[in-house]
């Protein structure tokens, strides 16, 4: 940066008194903060970087406290960039804020395939940190595995199932699948069947794979008992919430099988659940039943949970979920977007597949399209049935898509309730995404978002700490002045 932004920073952090996603304040008044590894790894470590600002005391209210000695900072902190691996390479910037002195230094984020960046005293395992809100956090081995596997092109569903034999398949589904594969290639007639199977990825050391299990085995839970998929619908808004009847679910399936087996169920599931919408066309009078939520949008969104799920071993005990809320469906896939494809680029960019093997098995015997169609499905099926767009997370630890079964037309009306009023109250300090959802026990920030902040923007009672860049994750939201 230049000296008149960091000048700009400078009275932002003032004004604010916060740090952010890729901000870390450091007072430096008494000398050179001792231990920044953590944050050089979790900027190192995300996409965009970040930057560690000397000069302000978070002790102190975030006080201006200055720094002691530009050139000794500077030679100090490169001391500890060294100790990383890779060494982490930090961009300085130098300025006068009333009277005193003040540092950045800019940390580049890594590319994927370089990562972790970890301090090398204290090992790969422990030293290895992700950024999480305005807090540097340990890196999980899964976290660190999901690197590793990207960068070295393993796929988990090539694995063989040690305790899984060939009879363990179901013949049929095993020799249709070849045979249209056959038909699709003939060249495959000319191989044994053994090579057949191990080009197919059926078979790895004569023991099945993970993918053929999951596609054709007789039984898959029997050697993978988490890897189903467990449906439940809740009464209310949020877990916990309870009936008349003190019920906190309505309906709950632990749904196993095959990959196609599940999916179908889970859609059986889920129609017997949706309640019907009813609308009534005010210019010709005719009456239209539809479902809650298209059930197109919502068989695109279980294969994508189901095939593009992480299943390494760090996550093959956690099972996909459907959750049915009042107001929402949501769909939880366990591990994170796989390699650089990001939120915004979904249904845009093609992916790198992490299962390829298994992705291959699920087209021909579901039926799915693995053509990137799925992302655009889901989007145009709520579009058409008058339904907000879903809404897709890449969390720590889960992928979930979201959709909501109603527009509410009174979401863009100004709430005078005590929800309102608390959250007005809550914001007199800049909140960060992260804050907001948890102070208002919605998982949905775009839920939150639409409901009660937006109305408030509008009306003037609330404003964004970044104005000009409203879907910045680093955004915060305040009550205005008055």
């Amino acid at each position: 940066m230049i000296t008149e932004e960091l000048i700009d920073l400078t009275h932002w952090i003032l004004d604010k008194k916060t740090e952010r996603q890729d901000l870390e304040v450091k007072a430096a008044n008494g000398g050179c903060p001792k231990r920044l590894y953590d944050t050089l790894s979790s900027f190192s470590n995300q996409d965009g970087g970040g930057v560690i600002f000397f000069g302000i005391d978070e002790a102190r209210d975030f006080g201006l406290v200055g720094v002691y000695d530009l050139q000794d900072l500077q030679k100090k902190v490169v001391e500890q960039c060294n100790q990383m691996f890779p060494p982490v390479r930090a961009v300085f910037t130098v300025a006068e804020v009333n009277g005193v002195n003040v540092c950045s230094a800019e940390i580049p984020g890594l590319d994927l395939s370089e990562r972790p960046c970890y301090y090398k005293g204290a090992g790969r395992l422990k030293g290895a940190f992700i950024r999480v809100g305005d807090a540097d956090m340990v890196m999980t081995e899964y976290e660190l595995y999901s690197y590793e596997a990207f960068r070295k092109h393993l796929h988990d569903d090539e694995r063989e199932i040690t305790r899984a034999e060939p009879s363990d398949l179901d013949e049929r589904l095993v020799s249709s699948y070849i045979i249209e594969k056959r038909r699709e290639r003939p060249g495959f007639a000319q191989l044994s069947q053994e090579r057949t199977y191990e080009l197919l990825d059926i078979f790895r050391k004569g023991k099945p794979t993970l993918a053929a299990v999951m596609n054709l085995g007789l039984y898959p839970q029997g050697f993978l008992p988490q890897l189903c998929i467990t449906a439940i619908v809740v009464p209310g808004t949020e877990i916990g919430e309870t009936d008349h009847r003190d019920n906190r679910f309505i309906d709950n399936k632990r749904i196993e099988g095959t990959l196609a087996e599940q999916v179908e169920e889970s859609l059986a599931f889920c129609k017997r659940n949706m309640k019907t919408r009813t609308v009534i066309d005010k210019k010709t009078g005719r009456r239209y039943d539809y479902d809650e939520y298209p059930i197109a949008a919502i068989r695109e969104a279980v294969l994508n949970a189901v095939v593009h799920r992480d299943y390494s071993i760090y996550t093959e005990g956690t099972p996909v979920q459907i959750v049915m809320y009042r107001n929402r469906l949501e769909i939880h896939s366990p591990g994170t977007l796989y390699g650089r494809m990001t939120i915004d680029q979904l249904g845009i960019a093609r992916p790198d597949l992490r299962n390829p093997a298994l992705a291959a098995m699920a087209e021909s015997l579901t039926k799915a399209e693995n053509r990137y169609s799925g992302i655009p499905t889901m989007r145009r099926e709520m579009k058409m049935c008058g339904l907000p767009a879903p809404i897709f997370e890449n969390r720590r630890n889960e992928f979930v898509v979201t959709f909501f079964n109603e527009n509410d037309s009174s979401e863009n009306v100004l709430s005078t309730d005590s929800e309102t009023d608390s959250l007005l109250e809550f914001c007199k300090e800049p909140r960060s995404r992260e804050e907001l959802t948890a102070f208002m026990k919605i998982d949905t920030f775009s839920y939150l978002l639409k409901r009660y902040l937006q109305p408030l923007l509008e009306a003037g009672k609330m404003e964004m700490a970044i104005p000009d860049k409203p879907r910045s994750r680093n955004q915060r939201y305040q009550t205005k002045q008055e």
